[in-house]
């Protein structure tokens, strides 16, 4: 893809949120856009394949009165189960990269489920925000800055419109996580001196390429690996655990990033260009250090966790507190899958929408931060980087499935150019 500057310093400190290294969750009045005279809660899927299928189920099985009514996807393939699954309509099954402004035009529909790959979340929420649609969206919300120019300015403008914002960072809405993060929030831990998080697994599915497909079709369907698409696994997967670790320091973003990383284990053409494994360090205010780790390559040892240290202990941040405060979780559990669902319909239908939008822009902008630090070796604060970075990854709105889209090179730390980084700066 092309990098495209599409905002300026002075467009991004607008978002005085970023500007002020701070994201946190609002939510403002508002209510359901009501439908044939009910409360029911009409559902369109933009997005079918496993995790929008997925999504779909949890969200028909979290309320009551809530119904599938339309789907969209750039392939007809992927409609097909959803479709039978929930009786849709062929008039209201919409096919190809514009399937979803079809979908959001429909006036009963009500609730949008987004869950395309990451590179369409920004133009779609901000296509459902203005179509006065409120959301449930996949994580991360981005792959780039411009990404995530794109999904605050739609979460600001769902604020002033009173529409609920929820995203698939599913652990705020875990019960254990929710009790934990209350007393660490609290200072059962005390002052925050250290965090530590980490998503290092084996590896995951692969399409490879068939006879006959387009560069944008074969991406799209191997999207896991072409950042343009997926942001590389530390954006698409990593981001939960860095959202925990945002979410202890209330919400506020570190102050300098540096990365390390590379593509030594999944080199095959199949592959794409991302790496398989990303070290980073964080530092927060008060010069306070999170080690950050995430790896897919198969045969090595596993761990998906959050640490943080405090003053007066520590905590999994997922129901254990060891120290003074010392406390296990021991309340209900539930699916926090379905859960993150029944809370978003539950604040539309009390009048006060959730929104989430901010919040996970930040994480997913910490995320994308790690990326770019491992892929050029630089070391930068993030300061610079939401008012400097001129990364633009946004799918141009004229993108064809039958267009040719040459695969980048594989990011060489040292070569590869952070774009807006000063050239003084750079170290070979």
């Amino acid at each position: 893809m092309a990098h495209k500057q599409k905002w300026t310093r002075r467009e991004l400190l607008k978002s005085s949120a970023v500007a002020a290294g701070t994201l946190v969750l609002t939510g403002t009045p508002g209510s359901l856009t009501y439908a044939q005279g009910s409360d029911t809660i009409r559902v369109g899927v933009v997005g079918c394949g496993g995790r929008g299928s997925g999504a779909a189920h949890d969200c028909v099985n979290s309320s009551p009165g809530v119904k599938i009514v339309a789907l969209a996807d750039a392939f007809g393939d992927r409609i097909a189960k959803l479709k039978g699954d929930f009786s849709v309509p062929d008039d209201r099954c919409f096919v190809g990269l514009d399937s979803y402004k079809k979908l959001m035009a429909l006036d009963d529909v009500n609730f949008v489920i987004l869950a395309a790959p990451p590179g369409f979340r920004p133009p779609h929420l901000a296509e459902a925000i203005r179509q006065g649609k409120h959301v449930f969206m996949e994580k991360p919300v981005a792959v780039c800055p411009a990404g995530i120019k794109v999904v605050i300015e739609a979460s600001e403008l769902a604020e002033q419109k009173g529409l609920g914002i929820v995203a698939g960072t599913q652990r705020r809405h875990q019960f254990e996580y929710v009790e934990t993060m209350k007393r660490v929030l609290d200072g059962a831990i005390g002052e925050i001196v250290s965090a530590q998080c980490y998503w290092n697994m084996g590896g995951l599915w692969c399409h490879k390429r068939r006879p006959g497909e387009s560069d944008v079709e074969w991406q799209m369907r191997n999207w896991l690996y072409f950042t343009w698409l997926s942001g590389d696994h530390i954006v698409e997967q990593h981001v939960h655990n860095l959202d925990v670790v945002n979410w202890a320091f209330g919400d506020v973003l570190p102050e300098t990033v540096h990365g390390i990383g590379g593509r030594q284990y999944r080199t095959g053409e199949e592959y794409g260009h991302i790496f398989d494994h990303f070290g980073v360090e964080f530092s927060y205010p008060g010069d306070v250090r999170t080690i950050s780790t995430c790896r897919q390559i198969e045969g090595t040892a596993g761990n998906v966790s959050e640490r943080v240290v405090g003053t007066k202990g520590w905590t999994n941040c997922s129901g254990r507190i060891e120290g003074e405060n010392a406390w296990r979780y021991s309340g209900p559990r539930s699916n926090p899958y379905v859960q993150e669902h029944t809370d978003l319909i539950a604040s539309i239908r009390s009048g006060k929408p959730l929104n989430e939008g901010k919040t996970v822009a930040g994480s997913t902008l910490c995320a994308i931060m790690g990326r770019e630090s491992a892929y050029s070796r630089q070391q930068f604060k993030t300061s610079w980087f939401t008012s400097r970075c001129t990364l633009d990854l946004l799918p141009s709105p004229d993108l064809k499935l039958s267009d040719s889209m040459p695969v980048p090179a594989v990011a060489i730390p040292g070569q590869y150019e952070l774009l807006g980084f000063p050239q003084r700066q750079r170290r070979g």
